[in-house]
């Protein structure tokens, strides 16, 4: 019987197992429940699945979505890993199969959506065939006080209790708080379970915040600095999807659509294209994305701000999967806030309780306050979301947007006092304004929309601050609002507070960070850490790139499947033209070299001999 680092070693083709992977996998060997948070990109596939192939039962994997589960199933027979999924996108012949290959013991790992849990035909099933391990994936699913609650998963403790026997259980997520794990190990009946959180921390990825006064125009100038890279562009609602979409497509940069309005024909259709790398862009809603196991992605945007911190880092986590330099860019805005507070408000979940419900909603709002946070913080960005999520931090990461930029301590209390006395001038009016408002307002604006109201005659504070820029005002607003000096109400109507009276009147300083003017303009993470490979190399990784896609064309799966970019740059860099040679490439295990070895080797003798002749 293989070992667990055999097994790494054959089916997956690493010689190492990442932090905690062999914890967990030993423990479930043991026949130890398990529940481990480890970020995207940090290998908890492989913690349930080499339990699987040395178990002797069946391993059944519960997972939210049929894209997430034919991802999987398509990455685990290419390693040569007996599985497979049941779902409703099978036709009732291949379902049949499906079924048929379970009784005959030819399928060690099988998907399932939670839905399926309760069926007759599902029951009836693994009451007849012994099932040694239950995993189940994007447990945060489960909690009600998680970013993406689904009643179905609240099924599976049922079903469990159904079995002849209890089969050992394992739970995994990228995102839990404390709330949210102490629901999932409860929820589930997780028994005496060992838990272990790897750390939320992903060094490859870089996390900025940008404030645009044009977002499409800032967007348009990220996508110049990762020309031919594969992104997802993420936007609050339909209607913002369809116009980015369409003005990218406008501008020459070919782009899909993805939200829930879609028919799902369509859906489906846009989503292999960018799987399938027929197409670099997405643009999309929340709906897509959860368990897309795309290697390549080396750029998020958050066209707009997301309503809580796990929300973004899974979201932003789709990037870099594959340990390369990637960017996860969010641009802000007020009225980002604004809008994440209407849906807030308006989200009748049927599913719960209304008394729930209520708490629910106090708790998105919390969590929502907490993101504004993060996007207005004068501080290190890595910083502020490791925090969050329960872990120490140094104060300075280097890889983000505030850690990258030349930043100085400003005194802004002579620009606190004046925003605040505007406010109580414009409320002794029975007048008041929105952060863009004011302003505008202390700015000076000419606008014909303050024209009926004579400031420039009647309200000391008119253009008070007509030479500071517009975009620097609004930062000094959100800074007194995330510090508490003002505050705001449900519609985004800036009002005064306590602390309002005792910046004015008491002899308080006020202090936050602001960018130099002169800060350059900071290059993406791949221009600044790209991989230092030769001009030859660099040719070298074109030829096995073209070489992995006709043989995805021609097997009808995603290219990184077959091997992924860090896997090309290796063979770039060893170069193997023996079998022995190409099992030393990180990523090839036997089954790969056998299926895949040849084609890509010949590529390799090919090119070197070109150079021998050029040279």
């Amino acid at each position: 019987m293989l070992t667990p680092l055999e097994a790494l070693r054959q089916y997956f083709g690493y010689d190492t197992f990442r932090n905690g992977q062999a914890e967990l996998i030993s423990h479930l060997l043991a026949g130890q429940d398990v529940f481990g948070i480890m970020p995207t990109g940090a290998g908890k596939s492989v913690c349930y699945q080499i339990p699987a192939l040395l178990m002797p039962g069946m391993t059944i994997v519960i997972s939210p979505l049929i894209s997430l589960m034919k991802d999987q199933v398509d990455a685990l027979q290419a390693n040569g890993i007996p599985s497979a999924f049941l779902n409703s996108s099978l036709t009732s012949e291949q379902y049949r199969a499906v079924i048929k290959d379970i009784y005959a013991g030819n399928i060690k790992i099988l998907y399932a959506a939670p839905e399926r849990l309760e069926t007759a035909g599902f029951l009836k099933l693994f009451r007849e065939i012994p099932v040694s391990m239950v995993t189940v994936d994007e447990a945060h699913c489960v909690s009600q006080w998680g970013q993406d609650f689904r009643p179905s998963y609240l099924r599976i403790r049922s079903f469990l209790q159904s079995l002849p026997c209890r089969p050992v259980l394992g739970a995994f997520t990228a995102t839990a708080t404390k709330e949210v794990a102490e629901d999932i190990v409860h929820l589930l009946g997780l028994y005496q379970p060992f838990c272990i959180t790897t750390g939320f921390d992903r060094e490859n990825l870089c996390f900025s915040v940008r404030q645009p006064r044009n977002k499409f125009r800032e967007l348009l100038e990220v996508l110049k600095e990762h020309a031919g890279e594969t992104g997802i562009i993420y936007c609050i609602s339909r209607r913002l999807v369809e116009q980015v979409t369409e003005d990218l497509n406008t501008h020459g940069f070919p782009a899909v659509r993805y939200h829930a309005g879609l028919t799902e024909e369509e859906r489906i259709q846009n989503q292999n294209a960018f799987i399938y790398d027929r197409i670099k862009l997405i643009v999309a809603t929340n709906a897509f994305g959860m368990g897309v196991d795309k290697s390549n992605i080396s750029f998020v945007v958050h066209y707009n701000m997301p309503k809580s911190m796990e929300s973004y880092y899974q979201e932003a986590g789709r990037a870099g999967r594959d340990g390369s330099p990637a960017d996860c860019i969010l641009f802000y805005h007020f009225s980002d806030v604004r809008t994440n507070e209407f849906m807030i408000e308006n989200n009748e979940n049927t599913h719960i309780r209304p008394d729930i419900r209520e708490q629910l909603r106090k708790k998105e709002k919390e969590r929502l306050h907490q993101m504004q946070t993060y996007c207005t913080q004068n501080a290190c960005l890595r910083g502020y979301l490791l925090r969050y999520f329960g872990e120490k931090t140094p104060v300075y990461c280097g890889n983000c947007s505030f850690c990258l930029s030349e930043c100085t301590k400003q005194d802004i209390t002579l620009e606190a006092q004046k925003i605040i006395s505007c406010i109580y001038r414009l409320y002794q009016k029975q007048l008041s304004f929105n952060a863009q408002g004011l302003t505008e307002i202390l700015r000076g604006s000419k606008s014909k929309k303050y024209a009926s109201y004579h400031f420039a005659e009647t309200l000391s504070t008119y253009g008070i601050m007509k030479q500071v820029p517009e975009s620097q005002c609004l930062e000094i607003i959100a800074y007194l609002l995330h510090k508490n000096w003002i505050a705001q109400d449900k519609k985004g109507i800036l009002q005064l507070n306590r602390n309002s009276g005792v910046l004015l009147k008491e002899k308080t300083q006020v202090f936050m960070y602001v960018k130099r003017q002169s800060a350059p303009v900071q290059k993406s993470a791949h221009a600044r850490s790209r991989k230092q490979i030769s001009d030859s190399d660099d040719k070298l990784l074109s030829l096995l790139k073209e070489c992995r896609q006709k043989i995805a064309e021609k097997e009808r799966i995603p290219a990184y499947i077959i091997f992924t970019d860090v896997t090309l740059q290796d063979m770039c860099r060893k170069r193997p033209v023996s079998d022995m040679a190409f099992l030393s490439v990180s990523g090839v295990g036997h089954v790969k070299l056998e299926k895949y070895g040849d084609a890509f080797m010949q590529v390799i003798k090919n090119y070197q001999s070109s150079e021998n002749v050029t040279t």
